[in-house]
């Protein structure tokens, strides 16, 4: 949520900024002013009449004044009924305009994305290399038929040395998280629409979650879950930053149709995450950002894969970041690189929807806290990338060093 004082005193530039998501972007900045004004204005009069109450409290009451006060008593409970519907539309408005993005993020959609950094080179074979369902299924790593028939489309099954392979990554990504001294956390996967809201997926994307006869969601990153842990408190400043990192399953409806080449693992309903988070002060949230977007990077490097890294147009970041950069790997299957890790700051946008600040002592005064979420990885994208990039001619896996000593060999054989 924006800060309305900002869209008061910065109007046009905020208008402007909202537009670099879309030319066709919605949204009536003149309408949520009139709505404040009005607020204001029903608060003013009903502080009065609260005024005239306590003063007539004191006074020895006559007819005259207790006809009054009824009237008046009729009047502040009209008021208060407006003041519910205009803050109800109030915050249905506010709730709907996406974050103001950072100022070298360009205006357009994915097209205008830009790759500021590869590392590595795309894997040359002298065979023809095979894709990564066909590796997985010759090795018997993924079981993709029973994971269909057990849960539907969008599912699979890791087992044996793909089980493994699987854990070792997560397994990896933690000791990595630990070394950096991130706090571990293992929150529940399922959410109040309270903490879907704070996270900015609600009301927009109500639709991509999992939700249950309860009127809980199922987690679709564990940034939903760590961005709500300090929701409603007031953090002391001096143990800002805050870094955590999360383990969890995550779940998207992912609506639409499946494209040919994101069968596999590449695009499921389901699939483990590693997630960072911190809660920063307003001014050293671009350096957090610097910090959680070289991490995941490392951790990529550290498995050897092929990446380029991502700038996002305004167009293509969640509404709810001011800025976002996208790790992908390189599939070559597909000939196209693909997400395994976004790293992304919200400014204040998240902290106002949770009511999360801390006690800025220098100011004698409470301020919103920043927030930052990294991928740090998910793994449904870096198995494939691990049996494409590193398949050897007889069909084996070589298995990445950092990952040998949980997976226990080499090389993924046929057994």
């Amino acid at each position: 949520m924006l800060d309305i004082n900002l869209i008061r005193t910065k109007t046009d530039e905020i208008k402007q900024n909202l537009l670099k998501r879309t030319p066709d972007l919605k949204f009536d900045l003149e309408k949520i002013l009139a709505l404040d004004d009005k607020r204001k204005e029903i608060l003013g009069q009903l502080e009065n009449l609260r005024a005239e109450k306590n003063k007539v409290s004191k006074t020895k009451p006559t007819p005259e004044i207790i006809a009054q006060m009824k009237a008046n008593g009729e009047e502040a409970k009209k008021l208060e009924g407006e003041l519910r519907l205009t803050e109800d539309e109030l915050k249905t408005l506010m709730s709907d305009l996406p974050n103001i993005t950072a100022d070298d993020v360009v205006a357009g959609g994915k097209e205008n994305n830009k790759v500021i950094k590869t590392f590595g080179k795309k894997p040359q074979f002298k065979f023809t290399p095979k894709d990564h369902v066909e590796l997985a299924t010759s090795l018997d790593i993924v079981d993709y038929e029973r994971g269909v028939k057990m849960s539907g489309n969008g599912f699979w099954v890791y087992r044996g040395d793909g089980a493994l392979l699987e854990w070792a990554l997560l397994n990896y990504f933690i000791e990595f998280h630990r070394k950096n001294k991130y706090t571990f956390l293992m929150p529940p996967y399922l959410l109040t629409e309270q903490s879907a809201y704070t996270s900015g997926h609600l009301p927009k994307f109500r639709e991509d979650l999992f939700w249950t006869q309860d009127k809980t969601c199922l987690n679709a990153t564990s940034e939903m879950m760590l961005g709500n842990y300090h929701r409603d408190e007031i953090l002391d400043e001096e143990k800002l930053p805050i870094k955590y990192f999360a383990y969890s399953a995550c779940f998207r409806r992912e609506a639409g149709a499946y494209r040919k080449e994101e069968r596999g693992m590449v695009r499921g309903h389901q699939f483990n995450k590693i997630e960072m988070f911190q809660f920063t002060k307003p001014e050293d949230s671009w350096k957090a950002f610097a910090e959680l977007l070289r991490n995941a990077e490392k951790l990529v490097e550290g498995l050897g894969l092929h990446y380029q890294t991502s700038q996002l147009a305004a167009g293509d970041c969640s509404s709810a970041m001011a800025k976002t950069c996208d790790i992908e790997v390189w599939i070559p299957s597909m000939e196209i690189y693909k997400e395994v890790s976004s790293v992304s700051n919200a400014l204040d946008y998240q902290a106002r929807r949770g009511n999360i600040r801390f006690k800025n002592k220098t100011m004698n005064k409470n301020e919103f806290v920043h927030t930052l979420n990294a991928s740090g990885l998910a793994t449904s994208r870096i198995v494939p990338a691990i049996l494409e990039q590193f398949q050897l001619k007889d069909g084996s896996v070589e298995v990445p060093k950092v990952l040998r000593r949980f997976v226990g060999k080499k090389k993924l054989c046929k057994s």
